[in-house]
């Protein structure tokens, strides 16, 4: 079973990459972040015909999160993360498919830092933990997948002294991530390629992809029974350097 995260970054704006992608690598389950649309302008039908069944959480603008399913409808489990009622943006969605729990995540970006953003950032991470805290138990295999917006290490991110700064790169950010791990996560990619530089992401600007002057902040943390299953860990990196594409690039676990 093979599981994939993508950030998008424009569900509509990328669908022909988006439809390219799922015809070659073939996913079984796809968590999509960064729709940038609202839940009537989420393109079902194309994806439909593509051969996969969506569950989506639109945002007009910016925000969106979905989860698709090759040849079956996602069963939903949750909308959206306890603990704040007024929260408005939609940034987690959860689903049941073929055995396997699914959450997908799209993590706040936090800059600048400091400022309201930032503590949003991380009153969002402290929600998610305690969520994760609730599945990380659970006796079928969890993937908790998406953009995390973190760089975990410094093996992380190219040239790591210019990112000090930066609400990716904060110290109470990677630790909220290391938080969840102690739970008892495991990080996918980082276990089938421990001392790899291996990244998901590449600005736009100044041929950060042809430099390979990378981030890694798209991760796929599995709880022990999916973890057992685990066979394989990739990026297609190969997908950022396609025409009109995202800055991020797939990244998929294969579970045996």
């Amino acid at each position: 079973m093979r599981i994939a995260t993508y950030n998008v970054n424009g569900v509509n704006g990328r669908l022909p990459v988006l439809l390219r992608w799922l015809a070659e690598s073939a996913p079984d389950v796809v968590c999509l972040q960064e729709l940038k649309a609202p839940d009537e302008k989420f393109p079902g039908k194309a994806i439909r015909d593509a051969g996969y069944g969506a569950i989506w959480h639109g945002q007009k603008s910016w925000n969106g999160v979905a989860i698709l399913a090759k040849g079956c409808d996602p069963v939903e489990t949750r909308r959206g993360l306890p603990g704040d009622p007024d929260d408005s943006h939609s940034r987690y969605i959860e689903a049941a498919v073929n055995g396997v729990l699914v959450g997908g995540l799209y993590l706040p970006n936090g800059n600048p830092r400091p400022g309201p953003k930032f503590d949003y950032k991380l009153r969002w991470f402290d929600r998610l933990i305690a969520h994760a805290a609730t599945l990380i138990g659970m006796d079928v295999p969890v993937v908790i997948a998406g953009d995390y917006n973190v760089m975990p290490t410094d093996r992380d991110v190219y040239k790591p002294e210019r990112w000090r700064d930066d609400a990716l790169f904060a110290p109470e950010v990677k630790a909220a991530y290391f938080r969840m791990l102690d739970q008892g996560w495991t990080d996918a990619l980082r276990t089938m390629h421990p001392d790899e530089t291996i990244y998901t992401f590449w600005d736009y600007f100044r041929n950060a992809y042809g430099r390979n002057a990378g981030l890694r902040i798209d991760h796929l943390l599995l709880n022990a029974p999916a973890a057992k299953k685990l066979e394989a860990a990739e990026v297609d990196a190969h997908v950022r350097g396609w025409e009109k594409t995202s800055d991020h690039a797939p990244v998929w676990v294969e579970l045996g």
